[in-house]
């Protein structure tokens, strides 16, 4: 699909889940770009922000009446969540989303597997605890030792790093598998991976050296074929 919105910088993207105004705000302050994801809309009005558009089949935003029209892209077809909507329209170096976790598990999963489903699409989704991406092939970042940093295969995978405690180097992760939740940074970090199949989790308190080091990263993963 075409994307629709094109952007240079990192974008807000805000989704009908748990996202109150300080985590809008808060994403704002970094990506002053904002989008909407269908019932998303709504968190922004009551953060007191208007949307440069909102994607999705629109079912779910009752608020539809006070958006302008040309800001709203309803896109009918139900074979995808509006989070997969919205991301796959938007064309960005990196978009931080709110509002895609905490409600239902079954939505969080779905934003999750999104992430891998559309790995050119670099995206942090920032939960009231946790923050949460797709690893790139070659990533580094500045990290504080002890700061948790969990590792979720999406799919086989492996891997090599250096700064973490538990080193996955050798090691073969899969959801039905291995997996390497619960791991500490000793200082900066350094992983890379042999396919656009890992998670890495990480406290919300990370949002904004996460950005960061996903913006410094050129590696990045193609489009998969579909």
């Amino acid at each position: 699909m075409t994307a629709i919105v094109h952007s240079s910088e990192t974008v807000t993207l805000v989704g009908a889940g748990l996202a109150t105004p300080d985590a809008i705000l808060r994403c704002l302050k970094i990506a002053p770009k904002l989008i909407a994801a269908d019932g998303g809309a709504q968190h922004c009005l009551d953060a007191g922000v208007m949307p440069e558009a909102v994607f999705g089949d629109l079912d779910s935003l009752a608020s539809i009446s006070s958006l302008p029209a040309e800001v709203v892209h309803r896109i009918e077809e139900q074979e995808s969540t509006d989070f997969d909507k919205a991301l796959r329209s938007i064309d960005a170096p990196l978009v931080l989303g709110a509002g895609f976790t905490g409600l239902r598990v079954d939505h969080y999963l779905a934003c999750l597997n999104t992430l891998v489903r559309r790995p050119d699409r670099r995206c942090i989704l920032l939960g009231d605890t946790d923050i949460a991406f797709l690893l790139p092939p070659h990533f580094q970042m500045e990290l504080a030792a002890r700061t948790r940093v969990s590792l979720f295969p999406m799919g086989l995978v492996e891997g090599t790093s250096d700064g973490l405690k538990w080193p996955i180097s050798g090691l073969s992760f899969a959801p039905d598998g291995m997996v390497g939740t619960s791991n500490e940074a000793e200082g900066d970090i350094e992983i890379s991976v042999t396919a656009p199949k890992l998670l890495m989790i990480m406290p919300e308190a990370e949002l904004e050296a996460a950005t960061e080091a996903l913006l410094a990263c050129s590696s990045r993963w193609p489009a998969l074929d579909r």
